[in-house]
């Protein structure tokens, strides 16, 4: 289980790393799909942290056990 959430992790950097470079591709556009990756982008890296809190405050409870 514990392998799965730190998967889940490495996954929200991907996004976060897709939408950052068509973020960066689309900031001389009039584009709404600037607006959309940045989201993406901002949103991804933020689940990415509290992934990685859950993950660790869930390995520090079973080790407690």
């Amino acid at each position: 289980m514990i392998k799965l959430l730190r998967y889940t992790e490495y996954l929200y950097l991907m996004v976060a790393f897709f939408s950052g470079y068509r973020l960066i591709e689309l900031l001389g556009t009039e584009s709404d799909q600037r607006l959309l990756f940045g989201a993406f982008f901002v949103i991804s890296i933020g689940m990415f942290f509290f992934r990685r809190n859950y993950r660790k405050k869930f390995e520090k409870h079973e080790k407690g056990q």
